[in-house]
């Protein structure tokens, strides 16, 4: 691809270094070099999207739904090829590429829809001649970061709701998957906003996070990582003069439950998919396998047998069904977690190793930690990758008690025939978002995403609920100074 730059202020802007980015299914093959901006550039940007939120948070609602609907349209008629590109640079395989790219078109056309939907209520007052509306308006300049494991989709579903209610942007995507983030920005660009209304900084979250987050200019931030640093966005936000509204999308340690009466290939196919697709670095990743003990030992030998059957390899290769690992600090993270498990006391039955393939990357089998117990630390913390950890339980209850133990609470899982034991899951679960005979991963993109306790901070993203974030509330009362009409009655007359 040619030159990358930030843009800012309606204008391409070179940064003050570039960086490469590499292909983690091929180290050899640089995506492209990208732009690191500095403090100086972030402000700049700051500045332009103040200068532009007069005039489009008052601008007309179809402008916007016709700039979104186009957004939407060329990301969808160009799914292959930016699939390919995110794939090539995220690492995760070529379908699921192409996969997500529908999903972030899917969004802004959603998005679009809502700009046309935008409501208000008008209720009575308890004072009589006195009028009470109830109407939502935009915040101001919104900063949104997002991570690399979802490089289109995550920031699809940040812009577009922020566009859609009037909102301006300064935009700072991932280091590790500039590419994705530039070619996004360049068909909204393309889309027809006034110059300033969208902003994109690439660079460290060290420098340009940092100076979002402490930026007068900027009203509010819209967060999705790690819950580490999700803390010190929402602590910079409240410190911050004036203090910001600040949304965090954080981690996940999410549960599927196996129950004695499950169907066993639902049960092993939810597994593998929710532990493993996307190379296990999804938050709402299966990552402990909780399973009664009636069905245990047989679910953990077809889940093992199903493991070994994946195929890992090139993320662009047909047939691959686990791709590469981000990067190399993900890997050995993935890696010294399986050796913490081992440590702990957990069975290593299948996985955890390094791979070699054709090219040289990032490549894990993997792994299953069996025998493990919910007090290990590869069953409280997060380790997003591809490692599930196999807990057994004696019964419902327990497995229930097992599934709500954890300090997060983004999305769980139950495999089971009994629609009794599936409705109380549904009702006693203490997640945002709970499946039943689904794997953990994998939501729509018009209802309300989020968890509990450790996961997220704030109110939800996506679909209509995404309003409650992106707007604020205004109530206003008018007088009416002539006085209530009050019709004559015939016996007046």
């Amino acid at each position: 691809m040619g030159a990358a730059k930030n843009h800012i202020g309606g204008e391409w802007v070179e940064g003050a270094r570039n960086v490469p980015d590499l292909n983690p299914s091929n180290t050899n093959d640089v995506v492209g070099e990208f732009p690191q901006a500095d403090a100086a550039q972030v402000e700049q940007a700051i500045a332009a999207a103040r200068d532009a939120f007069p005039a489009w948070s008052r601008s007309s609602i179809q402008d916007r739904h016709d700039i979104l609907k186009r957004i939407g349209d060329e990301i969808i008629a160009r799914k292959d090829e930016l699939g390919r590109l995110l794939s090539r640079e995220e690492g995760k395989t070529l379908p699921e590429g192409i996969g997500e790219t529908v999903r972030a078109g899917q969004i802004f056309q959603f998005f679009a829809g809502e700009c046309l939907r935008l409501a208000g209520e008008k209720l009575a007052s308890t004072r009589p001649g006195v009028e009470v509306e109830v109407t939502r308006e935009p915040l101001g300049v919104i900063g949104l970061i997002t991570p690399w494991n979802f490089p289109i989709a995550i920031p699809a579903w940040k812009i577009a709701p922020a566009l859609a209610y009037g909102n301006c942007i300064v935009f700072k995507p991932a280091e590790l998957v500039p590419a994705t983030a530039h070619a996004l920005s360049e068909i909204i660009v393309r889309a027809g906003l006034p110059p300033g209304v969208f902003n994109l900084v690439m660079g460290r979250g060290s420098v340009v996070g940092e100076t979002m987050t402490r930026h007068p200019g900027i009203t509010a931030i819209s967060f999705t990582g790690s819950v580490p640093t999700g803390r010190r966005v929402a602590a910079a936000c409240v410190e911050a003069d004036p203090m910001k509204k600040v949304q965090l999308e954080m981690g996940g340690k999410n549960p599927l439950v196996v129950l004695d009466d499950a169907d066993m290939k639902t049960a092993v196919e939810c597994a593998v998919n929710g532990a493993f697709f996307s190379t296990g670095q999804r938050c709402t990743a299966s990552s402990r396998l909780i399973v009664t003990a009636g069905i245990h030992d047989r679910f953990l030998e077809a889940l093992t047998e199903r493991t070994k059957a994946l195929v890992v390899d090139d993320a662009l290769k047909p047939g691959t069904q686990i791709g590469p690992v981000v990067d190399e600090n993900q890997l050995e993270q993935d890696l010294r977690y399986v050796q913490i498990g081992k440590d702990e006391g957990a069975r290593l039955v299948t996985g955890g190793e390094r791979l070699n393939r054709e090219t040289p990357g990032f490549y894990m089998a993997p792994a299953i930690l069996a025998d493990a117990d919910n007090r290990m630390r590869i069953a409280r913390e997060e380790i997003f990758g591809p490692v599930a950890t196999v807990i057994r339980a004696t019964d419902y209850d327990e497995a229930l008690d097992i599934a709500n133990d954890t300090p997060f609470g983004l999305s769980a899982g139950i495999c089971t025939t009994s629609l009794k034991y599936a409705s109380h899951f549904r009702r006693n679960s203490e997640a945002g978002m709970v499946m039943v005979n689904l794997p953990t991963a994998g939501v729509d993109y018009h209802v309300p995403f989020g968890g509990r306790k450790g996961s997220s901070y704030g109110p939800r993203e996506q679909g209509r609920y995404a309003a409650e974030f992106y707007t604020t509330v205004k109530t206003a009362y008018t007088f009416d100074m002539n006085g209530p009409y009050v019709p004559r009655t015939r016996s007046s007359e």
